[in-house]
This record gives structure tokens, C-alpha cells and sequence, in this order.
């Protein structure tokens, strides 16, 4: 999220686990800061009130304020999937509060 972006997202695989948080207002307002466009946890965030007065949009399974050890730890540029959905670098995600669309191809409006 340090880097610059042209409204790009970042996807987070957490397992799904809860017992800590992935994200919190400061790595998002870093991302909001350089022009990312939002996140998708497969885990939990914390200060979540804050994250929503951000011009950053993030989806997640929960939130917890614990945080979680920074290990520096991640690969990036990599599919992954989740909930039978794969994200794949470079493809188009289109969201909103009921769910998320993954496609190769961005939307052409009629």
C-alpha cells in the first residue's frame, strides 16, 4: 500500500481466520494516500470506523482489535483464491454490498 497505484486492489488470503487483524487504518490510509482503490480480506481488520471515513473501499470477513505480528511475510502478483472465487493479477473486480465479480475482461456499458 506504500506504493503508487492507479486504483488498483489489493487481495489479502488470511485463511480466513479471525484471530487477528490483517489491516488497519494506518496501512489503509497509506493505500488511500497513493491511489489504491481498496481491499479484500479473507480474514479480519481493525479500526474499522476509521477505514470507512476513508476514500478506500475494503471488504473483509470481521474485524478484531488485535493486531497482527508484521513479518514482512506475502507474495504479490499471485492468484489466489478464496470462497470458490480466484483472483487473478491484471483482471477486472466489481463489487458491492451483496458480493464480488471476477472477470478477464472489464464490463463494456450498453
Amino acid at each position: 500500500m506504500s506504493e503508487s497505484s492507479e486504483g488498483e486492489l489489493l487481495v489479502i488470503d488470511g485463511g480466513g481466520s479471525l484471530r487477528a487483524a490483517l489491516m488497519g487504518d494506518q496501512i489503509a490510509g497509506s493505500g488511500a494516500a497513493n491511489g489504491w482503490s481498496g481491499a479484500i480480506v479473507f480474514g479480519a481488520i481493525r479500526d474499522s470506523v476509521a477505514i470507512d471515513a476513508l476514500n478506500f473501499h475494503v471488504k473483509k470477513l470481521g474485524t478484531n482489535p488485535r493486531k497482527s505480528s508484521k513479518t514482512g511475510a506475502g507474495e504479490r502478483d499471485v492468484v489466489v483464491e478464496f470462497r470458490g472465487v480466484r483472483f487473478v493479477p491484471g483482471w477486472f473486480l466489481y463489487s458491492d454490498a451483496d458480493g464480488v465479480v471476477v472477470l478477464p475482461e472489464p464490463l463494456i456499458a450498453l
